[in-house]
């Protein structure tokens, strides 16, 4: 239920600044550049560069071989996705990244013997390759678990979870929105089958797991359904490591770039960007703030920019009456006016219902209709009845409509609104 309650702007956002990281991660691979893989995911990474900075290292790196795949690999994508998927069936069950990967080994394998287009071991996926059954069992770590009397074990392990869990969380909402069929993802089914993944991960030295949308995103984009899909997926990794770690060592680390290059745009799609803002300003700053979190930091923090960006959009909407403070109709009939407050007034609307009631001349008479209103904050019964005080010295006449009658006596009103109904 967590997810359910960040701005769909700042989902959205989300999904959009990691499409920009991935384009903007993989477009030194994609031209051979490999360096520092390590802290790819950052944006100030460890070698004091940062994303934006490798971009411009990466002119000096350019591998021939490497580029030339990445720009193969990135033609058949296009021509898959947007000529032959819809020419016949069997150009959808052979998806096109399987078809570029195929060209890229091929490509590999076949310019060897050529030095300007040869692809060196470092521009290739890299698996460990185990000689024989012990040495694959060595590749597994099992728990010490002595460690269990360690409090830092503890918090560290409490962190990991929190931290994962709203990851988790923040990428079923995401994929949801992209899921055409618009499936709804159970969350507590998900999570609960993210602490028996990550349990069985940590028992043999794996790494912690949580949803990501870049391989949902993926999946997706690949017609996938259900999650079935992850599940095969999975099977199919371990497969692939366990039966043919040397062919897989033969992939172009390009190919993989121009793969992920298309995942990228379309999170990212340009024509987003141009709908978000036509929504208004609104809806805008804290999708903008989200993408511009995330690059320029990392993704929680991004995501909890734009949530912050989302709160004070909140406030300054509140202040400004668009839902709890209505003013309805003007000066008539000598200074008559009339206010109907919304169905719940809270301390928000305390500056914008003070300044409206400022504004009230001398002499005039006020309608005010509590119709409606099933909650007052104690704040604004505060400011009613100073207001109350006011209008007695400033001879405004005020008029209450409320379920409880009209009321026109002003000594009367403060015990109305202490014993105000409150909300459940």
């Amino acid at each position: 239920m967590i997810g359910y309650y960040f701005p769909s702007s700042v989902i959205k956002g989300m999904l959009t600044g990691i499409g920009i990281i991935i384009i903007l991660k993989q477009i030194p691979h994609f031209f051979g550049y490999d360096a520092d893989p390590e802290g790819d995911l950052a944006f100030l990474q460890p070698d004091g560069q940062n994303t934006f900075s490798e971009l411009f290292n990466f002119v000096n790196y350019i591998k021939p071989g490497s580029a030339l795949i990445g720009f193969i690999g990135l033609a058949i994508l296009l021509l898959w996705d947007k000529v032959l998927s819809s020419k016949s069936r069997i150009f959808q069950l052979i998806q096109g990244p399987l078809v570029a990967v195929v060209v890229g080994i091929l490509f590999y394998m076949f310019s060897r013997e050529n030095d300007a287009l040869a692809i060196t071991s470092s521009h290739l996926v890299s698996v460990p390759v185990p000689n024989d059954f012990s040495s694959f069992m060595t590749q597994f770590s099992f728990p010490n678990f002595g460690a269990l009397a360690n409090t830092e074990v503890w918090i560290v392990a409490f962190t990991i979870a929190l931290v994962a869990s709203l990851e988790t969380l923040l990428c079923v909402e995401a994929s949801d929105k992209l899921d055409p069929h618009k499936n709804v993802t159970p969350t507590n089914r998900e999570l609960m089958a993210q602490g028996a993944g990550n349990i069985l991960s940590g028992m043999i030295g794996g790494l912690p797991i949580t949803q990501v949308i870049v391989r949902s995103s993926a999946n997706i984009q690949s017609g996938a359904r259900s999650k079935m899909s992850a599940i095969i997926h999975g099977l199919f990794l371990l497969g692939s490591v366990v039966l043919i770690p040397n062919l897989l060592n033969m992939i172009p680390l390009s190919v993989l770039a121009a793969i992920l290059l298309i995942v990228g745009f379309k999170l990212a799609k340009p024509a987003l960007f141009m709908s978000m803002y036509k929504l208004g300003w609104k809806q805008f700053v804290p999708f903008m703030a989200t993408v511009l979190g995330i690059i320029f930091t990392d993704l929680l923090v991004g995501i909890g920019m734009g949530l912050l960006v989302g709160i004070v959009v909140i406030l300054f909407k509140s202040y400004q009456n668009s839902h709890f403070l209505h003013k309805e109709g003007e000066d008539v009939d000598d200074g008559k006016l009339k206010m109907t407050l919304a169905e719940e007034v809270t301390f928000f609307n305390k500056g914008a219902i003070l300044k409206e009631l400022d504004k009230l001349a001398s002499n005039s008479f006020l309608e005010l209709d509590v119709t409606k209103t099933k909650y007052l904050d104690h704040d604004i019964i505060e400011i009613l009845d100073d207001f109350i005080h006011k209008a007695v010295e400033r001879n405004i006449t005020i008029k209450l409509i409320s379920e409880k009658g009209v009321v026109i006596n002003p000594e009367s009103y403060f015990k109305f609104f202490t014993n105000y109904p409150k909300a459940s």
